[in-house]
């Protein structure tokens, strides 16, 4: 009889409007703080909150860490490279949206 592997998949279910704090995120993204702020401050991510303590991020932010992460390690992206491959995968989602509203 064959051996098969049994490959797992796991994840996180998020409210949208779901928040969290650095801490969180950090934990979430298997990232250190250093680096959060790092994609604060290309603005890959915005927090609600002035200062690092008292930061709160929405679901969304969890998403655009993780592309990130993933742009950077599998494609070689810088942080600057990833904010713009964002933004534009964003946009080419809203449109595609617009056209099947538009459509049906």
């Amino acid at each position: 009889m064959k051996s098969e592997k049994l490959n797992m998949l796991s994840g996180e279910l998020l409210e949208e409007e779901a928040e969290m704090s650095l801490a969180q995120l950090c934990r979430a993204c298997e990232l250190s703080e250093a680096e959060i702020v790092k994609l604060v401050d290309e603005g890959i991510i915005d927090p609600v909150g002035h200062k690092p303590t008292t930061w709160r991020f929405h679901a969304v932010c969890l998403r655009r860490v993780r592309i990130t992460r993933n742009l950077q390690q599998e494609l070689g992206v810088n942080t600057p490279g990833a904010a713009l491959a964002l933004d534009l995968l964003e946009e080419l989602e809203q449109l595609r949206s617009r056209l099947r509203r538009l459509e049906g």
